[in-house]
C-alpha cells in the first residue's frame, strides 16, 4: 500500500489543473479520486533518469527540448617535431610561427594559442565560430607543418561527384581534412587526383574520395534508344506512368521533350533498379508497338494551337481519356496533317476529341480603318477591356497598319464579341472623321513648338489628335483625327503654320563671341528687349564652349531682315563703344584726377559716356585706360590731360621718326624707350600702332625732359639706320645705381664722349646683371672698355668715419631701418656702429668704393639734417595719452610717417593713473602762468614746419568732454541689461560715457572721445531720449485702469477651460485681466482687475459683463446617476461628456472620487439646456445599468469554486478543512523517512547562517 504526502493546496493549485483532466464530482470523496504519483507531477531532468527507469515511466516532457549547439568551438591538434616547418627552439613564441598564427588570426577571426610538449612537438589550440577554426586550421598545417603528397587514382567519371555542385563537395573535403586536393580537368585523360597536406590529413583525405567513389561504383546509367512516336505511351498522361515507374524501381527516368527530336531514354540508379526499370519500359514499348496502330486527319494550321492546349494539357487529356497518342507537326512546319497512334478501337473516340477541340475556339476578322484602332481600344484601353471583361475567353488582336481586327475564343463569346466592337466602329465612323496633310518634314519641329507647346494647343483647342512622324520616318505626312470641324479646323491651321514657315528663311550673322553677352544682357534682359520688338523671330546665340560667332536668326523673311539689320547697327554702336586707348599719367596725379569722393572722374565719365579704368593704388603703371567710342574716349583723354598740365609744367611733342625703325627704338620688351623714359626723367613716349604707318611719336613731360628725350630718339634713330651694333656686359645688380651714378650724372658722362647708348635691364626682367650697349661698333667698343674699367672700380673696401654718437640712435633705431635704406640704395654698403655702451664716435663702411663714398655723403647729409631739427613740447594732460596713442600706438605711428617726426611721452605718474573723467578739461586753456607737470609734456623733434605740423595733429586727438541732459529716470534704460546699450554706444562712437551714480540723481550724461565722436555719440544719446520719452507716454496710456465686481462662482466660466476664454479676450482686447488669488485671504475675493489703452479697457469690460449676464441667467439642477456608469458616461479621456456639453450648451461636474454621494451629478446651464442634458443622462443611465447588471451577474457565475462542494451541497462552515494537494510515491514516503518540516530552519536554513549539517536525507546531501 502506497503513503500519500499532503502539501497546501495554495502551492500547487495552478499544477495541479495541468496535471488531469479528471473531472471531480460532488459525490465522490476527494481521496477517492485520482492521485498522481511524484513522478507524474514533476518529471525528472533528461540527466536524471534513475527514478524513471525504476518506475518504468517515460524520460518526460524535458526529453523534448533539443540541446543548443555552442557558436564558440574549440580544436586542439598536435604537430610532431620532425613536421615542423620551423624548429627554432631558442625563441619559441617570437619567431616566424608567432608571426604565422598573428597574420592567420587576422585573416580568419579565430584565436590560436601555441604550446611547446616535451617531446619538442607543437600544440595549437583554435577556438572561435565552426567556419572561422576550420579555415585557420587548413592556414595552420598548410604554413607550420611539413607538407607531403599522395595520389588516388578514381574512375574519371567519378570525379565530379568529388567536386560536388559548384566545387561545394570539394571545398568541404578540404576544410575537413585540411588538405589541397588538385583534380584533373575535365579535357585532361590523365585519373590521378593529386593530395598535398599532413600525413594524417591525407589519409583522412584518400579515405573519404575512395569513399565517394565507392557509392558511386554501385550507380548505374543506361540509355534506351525507343521510336519517338512511343515516348508518350511510357510517359503516360500528365507523365504519372513514369513517375509510378520511377517510385516503384528506385531508378531516375529522363524522357526528351516532344519538341526535343531525340530518341534516347536516360535511366540512373542503383544497378538493380536501373535493370528493373528497363525491364518494365521494354515491355510497354513491346507492348504498345504490337497493338497500336494510325490515322492521319488534316486540321488547318491555326487550329492546331487548340488541339494542343496550354502546356499541351489537351494532348494530355485525349491520352488520359482514350489512349491515344496525338502526333503534331513542327510549329515551324507547313503541314496539317496530324497523326492519331493507338489501340484501333480508341481511334474512333480519339479522333472525334480533336475535332471537337479544333472547332471549340472559332476566329473572326472585324474590318475597320487603321486609324480607327486607337479609339476603338479607348483611353487606356477602356472600351476593348469592357469588352475582354464580359467575355474573358475571347482574345482580340489588333495588328499595326492592317485594317483588321482577329477576335478568338468560344463561338458564342466571339459572336457577342463581334457585335459589339462593329457597334464601336458604326458609332467612331459616324462621329469622326481623319484627314491627311503633306508638310514638309524640316518643319514639324516647329509645329510641335517648344516642349510640344503649339501641338498641345491645337489638340485641345479643336478636340482632334495629330499624329506627327518621327524623324527617323522621314515622311512629311501629318494626319489629324478627330471631330469633323475640328479636323478641318485643326488641318487649317497647320497648313497655314506650315505656309508661314515656308516664307521664313533663316541668316545667320557674325558676332564676335566677346559681344554676345553684352547683346544678351543681365539675366537676358536686353535680348529679351530685342525678341519683344521682333516676336516672330527665333534669335539663337551659339553655346559659349563652342567658340562661334555665329548668331542665328529665323522667322519670317522681312522680320529677318529688320531684326539682322538691328542687330548689326547695335553691333556698330557696340564696337565705337569698345575703343579703348590707354593714356600714361604720373602717378602722382591720379588723385586729382579722381577728385574729392571721386567727383572728378565721375564727372568725366558722366559727360564723355565712357569707362574709366585706374590702376591699383599699390601697382607701378602708370597707364589709366579709357573705354568707349572713339570720340568719347579722345575727348576724355584730351580732359585727363589738361588735369595733369594744370597741375605740372607739363610738355607734349611730336617728333618724326620712320615706322620701320619703331620696333628696335622700343627694343626687347620696351628696354630701350625704358631707359630713355627713365633717364629723362620719366618722360612719357608713345609709338602708334603697329602696322599703322605713322611716323609720329608722341613725347610727354617736362619741358626740359621732353626736348633731352626728343634728341636723343633722333639720335637713336640716326644711330639706327646708320650703324647696329651692341655689346652686353655682366654687373652685380646692386653696382648698376653706381655706374649710373646720381642723377645718371656717369652714364651720361660716358655717353656724351663715346656716343654709345647704354642700357640697363628692368626690374621685372629676369637677367638683372647684364647691361646692353648699343651703338657704332667704334663707339661701342669704347664705353664697353670704360665701363669695365668702372666695374673694377667698384672692389670692395672697408673706410670709417666720425659720426657723434647722439646721432648714433637715429640710425640704428626702429631696428636699423636707415641702415636697411642705406644698403638699399648704395649698392649693399655694409655700416657698422659701435656698441652701446662703447662711447666710440667712429663707424665702419664696407662695400664697393663708389659705394661707400656715396654712403659716406648720405651719412653726412642726415647728420646735418639731424642737427638742424628742432624739439616742441605739446602740453596735453597724461590721463588723455592713452586715447591719444590710440590702439597699439597706431595713431601715433600716423602721425610720425605723414609728418617725419618723432614723438616721445613722458613716464607716468601712479596717482594721474587712478584719475577718473569726472569733469571736462580743455588743454587749450592752459595759460602761460601755469606750470604744467612733466608728466603731461609730449616732445616731437624733427623739422620746424614738421614739428608744428605734428603739434596741431596731437592736440586733434585729445578728447573732449561735454554734458549731455538725460533725465535720471531714464539712465537705466540707457546703459540696458548688464550695460549692454551704453557699451555699444560706446564702441559705435569711440568715446568713453559716464553715467553718475544713482545715489546722485543726477541728470548729467558725460561724453568724452575725440570732438567728432563725441558730437555723433551726444546725438545718438538725444535720439535715444525721445525713443524712451515716446515709450514712456505709451506706458502711461497703457496703465488705465479698472475694478469689476463679479460673483467668484462665474470665474471659473470666465477664466474658460485652461484659460481659453480669459486668454481669447486678452488678445481680442490688448488688455491684461487679473483674477484674485484664491489663498489671499486679505484680497477682495470678486474684484477682477482690468489694464490696458483705455478703450481697450472699457470693451474688455462690456464683454466680460455680458459674459455675467449671460451666465446669470443659468441654472443649476443635481441629479442622481448610478455611479457604476459615470466612466461610460464620461468616455476615454472625457471625450464623450464634452461632446454632450457642447451639443446641449451646459456644464456637468462629476463627483471627486471618495465623495460622500457617490451618486450625484450637477448640470448647470440655461433652464431649458438643462432639462434636456438631465433626459439624456437618465436614458444614457437607463441604457448602461443594463449592461452592468448583466456584466455582474455573469461575473458571480465565472467565479471558480475555493473547494469542492459535497452531494449534499453544505455551506463552508460544514466542510471539512482542505486537503491539499496529494501526490503518491514521493521521495520522502520511503520508510524511514518523513516529509520535510518547512518550519525546520535545519532543512530550510535562512541565508547566511552556518547549521550544522544532520544526516543524509531523501533529499540529497544538504548543500550550503
Amino acid at each position: 500500500m502506497s503513503s500519500v504526502a499532503v502539501l497546501t493546496q495554495e502551492s500547487f493549485a495552478e499544477h495541479r489543473s495541468g496535471l488531469k483532466d479528471t473531472e471531480i464530482t460532488g459525490g465522490v470523496p476527494e481521496d477517492e479520486a485520482y492521485i498522481p504519483t511524484y513522478l507524474e507531477a514533476f518529471p525528472p531532468l533528461p540527466d536524471k533518469g534513475a527514478p524513471g527507469e525504476r518506475s518504468g515511466e517515460p524520460a518526460g516532457a524535458w526529453s523534448k527540448i533539443r540541446p543548443i549547439k555552442a557558436s564558440v568551438i574549440t580544436q586542439v591538434f598536435h604537430v610532431p617535431l620532425e613536421e615542423r616547418r620551423y624548429k627554432d627552439n631558442s625563441q619559441f613564441g617570437e619567431g616566424e610561427e608567432a608571426k604565422v598564427c598573428l597574420d592567420i588570426m587576422q585573416k580568419t577571426g579565430a584565436h590560436i594559442e601555441l604550446s611547446l610538449a616535451k617531446d619538442q612537438g607543437l600544440s595549437i589550440m583554435v577556438t572561435g565560430k565552426l567556419d572561422s577554426v576550420m579555415k585557420a586550421r587548413k592556414e595552420i598545417v598548410a604554413r607550420l607543418q611539413t607538407q607531403a603528397s599522395a595520389t588516388v587514382v578514381i574512375p574519371k567519371e567519378h570525379h565530379r561527384f568529388v567536386i560536388g555542385k559548384n566545387g561545394e563537395k570539394l571545398q568541404e573535403l578540404e576544410l575537413k581534412t585540411a588538405t589541397k586536393i588538385a583534380i584533373p580537368r575535365p579535357d585532361d585523360p590523365n585519373t590521378n587526383i593529386r593530395i598535398t597536406g599532413t600525413k594524417e590529413g591525407i589519409e583522412k583525405a584518400r579515405h573519404e574520395i575512395l569513399l565517394i567513389s565507392a557509392e558511386q561504383d554501385k550507380r548505374a546509367v543506361e540509355r534506351l534508344s525507343l521510336e519517338k512516336a512511343f515516348h508518350p505511351f511510357i510517359a503516360g498522361a500528365y507523365n504519372r506512368l513514369v513517375q509510378e515507374l520511377s517510385q516503384e524501381t528506385g531508378a531516375r527516368i529522363s524522357i526528351p521533350p516532344p519538341s526535343l527530336l531525340k530518341e534516347e531514354i536516360v535511366i540512373t540508379g542503383e544497378k538493380e533498379a536501373v535493370a528493373m526499370a528497363i525491364a518494365r519500359i521494354r515491355a510497354i514499348y513491346e507492348e504498345k508497338k504490337r497493338k497500336t496502330t494510325t490515322i492521319s486527319v488534316e486540321v488547318k494550321k491555326s487550329q492546331h494551337k487548340y488541339i494542343v492546349g496550354p502546356k499541351g494539357n489537351t494532348l494530355h487529356e485525349i491520352m488520359e481519356s482514350t489512349g491515344v497518342s496525338v502526333e503534331m507537326p513542327p510549329l515551324d512546319s507547313g503541314s496539317e496533317t496530324i497523326i492519331l497512334r493507338g489501340e484501333p478501337d480508341k481511334l474512333g473516340p480519339a479522333l472525334t476529341q480533336v475535332y471537337a477541340k479544333a472547332k471549340s475556339v472559332m476566329v473572326v476578322e472585324v474590318t475597320a480603318p487603321a486609324w480607327l484602332h486607337r479609339f476603338i481600344i479607348g483611353k487606356k484601353g477602356q472600351n476593348i477591356s469592357r469588352i475582354t471583361q464580359q467575355l474573358p475567353k475571347v482574345h482580340i488582336e489588333f495588328t499595326d497598319g492592317e485594317e483588321r481586327i482577329s477576335l478568338e475564343g468560344p463561338t458564342e463569346e466571339v459572336e457577342q464579341a463581334q457585335a459589339q466592337i462593329q457597334e464601336i466602329i458604326k458609332d467612331l465612323m459616324a462621329r469622326m472623321d481623319y484627314t491627311e496633310i503633306n508638310i514638309d518634314q524640316r518643319f514639324h519641329r516647329h509645329l510641335i513648338g517648344k516642349n510640344g507647346a503649339n501641338i498641345n494647343r491645337i489638340k485641345e483647342q479643336y478636340k482632334v489628335s495629330v499624329r506627327i512622324p518621327q524623324d527617323s520616318d522621314r515622311c512629311g505626312l501629318v494626319r489629324i483625327e478627330g471631330d469633323p470641324q475640328g479636323v478641318q479646323l485643326a488641318r487649317r491651321e497647320l497648313v497655314d503654320m506650315a505656309q508661314r514657315m515656308e516664307n521664313e528663311r533663316t541668316k545667320d550673322l557674325i558676332i564676335e563671341q566677346k559681344f554676345h553677352r553684352t547683346i544678351i544682357g543681365q539675366k537676358g534682359e536686353k535680348i529679351k528687349e530685342v525678341r519683344d520688338k521682333f516676336p516672330e523671330v527665333i534669335i539663337n546665340f551659339p553655346d559659349q564652349s563652342q567658340k562661334s560667332d555665329i548668331v542665328q536668326l529665323r522667322g519670317p523673311k522681312n522680320e529677318v531682315e529688320k531684326c539682322a539689320k538691328f542687330l548689326q547697327k547695335l553691333l556698330v554702336e557696340l564696337i565705337e563703344s569698345s575703343y579703348s586707348i590707354s593714356v600714361p599719367i604720373f602717378k602722382q596725379f591720379h588723385k586729382n584726377i579722381i577728385g574729392k569722393g571721386g567727383a572728378n572722374i565721375k564727372k568725366i565719365r558722366e559727360e564723355t559716356n565712357t569707362k574709366i579704368d585706374l590702376p591699383t593704388e599699390n601697382s607701378d603703371s602708370e597707364m589709366i585706360v579709357i573705354t568707349g567710342k572713339k570720340s568719347n574716349c579722345e575727348a576724355a583723354r584730351d580732359r585727363i590731360l589738361a588735369i595733369q598740365r594744370d597741375l605740372a609744367n607739363l610738355k607734349e611733342t611730336e617728333v618724326t621718326i620712320p615706322a620701320k625703325l619703331h620696333n628696335s627704338l622700343i627694343g626687347s620688351k620696351g628696354c630701350l624707350v625704358r631707359s630713355v623714359m627713365e633717364e629723362c626723367g620719366g618722360v612719357h613716349i608713345h609709338f602708334p600702332a603697329e602696322g599703322s604707318g605713322v611716323d609720329k611719336v608722341t613725347i610727354r613731360g617736362p619741358a626740359g625732359e621732353v626736348e633731352r628725350a626728343r634728341r636723343q630718339l633722333l639720335q637713336l634713330a640716326e644711330e639706327k639706320q646708320v650703324n647696329n651694333f651692341s655689346v652686353e656686359l655682366q654687373a652685380k645688380p646692386e653696382y648698376h645705381k653706381f655706374l649710373i651714378g646720381r642723377g645718371g650724372a656717369n652714364i651720361r658722362r660716358v655717353r656724351d664722349r663715346t656716343g654709345a647708348r647704354i642700357i640697363f635691364p628692368s626690374p621685372d626682367e629676369p637677367e638683372q646683371e647684364r647691361i646692353t650697349i648699343v651703338g657704332r661698333e667704334e663707339a661701342v667698343r669704347l664705353a664697353q672698355k670704360e665701363l669695365e674699367t668702372l666695374i673694377k672700380n667698384l672692389d670692395v673696401i672697408e673706410d670709417s668715419m666720425v659720426v657723434d654718437p647722439r646721432h648714433h640712435r637715429h640710425f640704428v633705431c626702429r631696428r636699423g631701418q636707415v641702415l636697411r635704406e642705406l644698403a638699399e640704395e648704395y649698392g649693399g654698403v655694409a655700416v657698422s656702429f659701435p656698441r652701446t655702451g662703447t662711447h666710440s664716435d667712429c663707424i665702419t663702411l664696407k662695400g664697393a668704393r663708389e659705394c661707400v663714398d656715396a654712403a659716406k655723403r648720405r651719412i653726412q647729409e642726415i647728420i646735418q639734417d639731424l642737427e638742424s631739427q628742432v624739439s616742441v613740447e605739446v602740453v596735453v594732460p597724461q590721463r588723455f595719452h592713452r586715447a591719444v596713442m590710440g590702439p597699439k600706438g597706431c595713431r601715433i605711428q600716423q602721425i610720425t610717417r605723414e609728418h617725419e617726426v618723432q614723438i616721445k611721452f613722458p613716464e607716468r605718474e601712479e596717482s594721474a593713473s587712478m584719475t577718473h573723467y569726472t569733469f571736462i578739461i580743455n588743454p587749450f586753456l592752459i595759460t602761460a602762468d601755469s606750470v604744467p607737470r612733466k608728466c603731461d609734456i609730449i616732445t616731437v623733434t624733427g623739422r620746424v614746419e614738421k614739428c608744428e605740423q605734428a603739434r596741431a595733429a596731437l592736440l586733434a586727438l585729445v578728447p573732449v568732454t561735454v554734458d549731455v541732459e538725460v533725465p535720471y529716470d531714464l539712465h537705466r534704460y540707457i546703459i540696458g541689461q548688464k550695460g549692454s546699450g551704453i557699451r555699444k554706444m560706446m564702441e559705435d562712437y569711440e568715446v568713453n560715457i559716464w553715467v553718475p551714480q544713482p545715489e546722485q540723481q543726477s541728470d548729467v550724461i558725460k561724453v568724452t572721445g575725440q570732438e567728432a565722436s563725441v558730437e555723433r555719440a551726444r546725438q545718438a544719446l538725444l535720439d535715444r531720449v525721445r525713443e524712451l520719452q515716446a515709450e514712456q507716454e505709451d506706458r502711461a496710456l497703457r496703465s488705465y485702469k479698472v475694478t469689476l465686481s463679479v460673483d467668484p462662482k462665474y470665474h471659473p466660466k470666465i477664466i474658460g477651460r485652461k484659460g481659453a476664454v480669459i486668454s481669447q479676450i486678452r488678445k481680442d482686447h490688448d488688455v491684461n485681466v487679473q483674477f484674485p488669488d484664491k489663498g489671499d485671504e486679505q484680497q477682495v475675493c470678486d474684484v477682477i482687475v482690468i489694464w490696458g489703452y483705455e478703450r481697450n479697457v472699457e470693451e474688455a469690460k462690456a464683454a466680460i459683463e455680458q459674459m455675467v449676464a449671460a451666465l446669470q441667467e443659468m441654472v443649476s439642477e443635481d441629479v442622481r446617476l448610478d455611479h457604476r456608469v459615470h466612466a461610460r458616461v464620461i468616455g476615454a479621456r472625457g471625450k464623450a461628456i464634452r461632446k454632450l456639453m457642447e451639443e446641449f450648451k451646459v456644464d456637468i461636474r462629476f463627483p471627486q472620487p471618495g465623495s460622500e454621494d457617490p451618486d450625484k451629478v450637477t448640470v448647470t446651464g440655461l433652464p431649458e439646456n438643462v432639462d434636456k442634458a438631465i433626459d439624456h443622462l437618465l436614458n444614457l443611465e437607463e441604457e448602461y445599468m443594463l449592461t452592468v447588471t448583466e456584466t455582474e451577474t455573469l461575473a458571480a457565475y465565472m467565479k471558480p469554486p475555493s473547494r469542492v462542494v459535497g452531494v449534499g451541497g453544505g455551506d463552508e462552515e460544514s466542510r471539512g478543512p482542505a486537503k491539499g494537494f496529494v501526490v503518491r510515491d514521493a521521495p520522502w514516503n520511503v520508510s524511514g523517512s518523513k516529509a520535510p518540516d518547512m518550519s525546520s530552519a535545519e532543512d530550510f536554513p535562512t541565508f547566511g547562517s552556518g547549521v550544522a549539517p544532520k544526516q543524509t536525507s531523501a533529499w540529497g546531501p544538504k548543500k550550503f
